[in-house]
């Protein structure tokens, strides 16, 4: 029979199903699936293992003392699981495809990120061939003011 771990606290985007899945490889554990899934507005990871008691038990330890570093851990418990789980590659091939979508769209927003960085550069390129202008308008204003003072003071 399985088991279902249930891990809560901040377990999301910080590599834990990762961490998981590279364990589940290293024990040779043959059925493996981790949910990242939110309960009540709480972050859980939910990982399903299957296979002998030995390397579900070694699973189980490695669990309860390791874990990302930026996880925070507020409970782990564990318990007998008799459902459908998938095999180790099945997990590996969703979960590769969920990871590229992730890249994908952090790509995506680099790239518009450079496009308005390319808008603004050519904004201020834009501006900045008025600068000399502006300091030879500076320069007059300059002189003028001068000028005002001292009619001011003669008058």
């Amino acid at each position: 029979m399985g088991k279902k771990i249930t891990i809560q606290g901040i377990v999301h985007n910080v590599g834990y199903r990762l961490l998981a899945l590279e364990q589940a490889d290293n024990l040779f554990i043959p059925f493996f699936d981790a949910r990242n899934v939110k309960l009540n507005g709480k972050e859980e990871l939910i990982i399903m293992i299957d296979g002998d008691d030995g390397q579900l038990n070694e699973f189980n330890d490695f669990i309860n003392s390791n874990f990302p570093e930026n996880a925070i851990i507020d409970n782990i418990s564990t318990e007998e699981y008799s459902g459908q789980i998938k095999t180790v590659d099945k997990f590996r091939q969703s979960f590769d495809t969920v990871q590229l979508s992730k890249i994908v769209q952090s790509g995506l927003v680099l790239l518009k990120k450079q496009d308005e960085l390319i808008v603004h550069t050519k904004i201020i390129e834009e501006y900045t061939k008025y600068i000399p202008e502006m300091k030879d308008n500076l320069q007059e204003i300059r002189a003028d003011t001068k000028e005002i003072k001292v009619n001011a003071v003669l008058s």
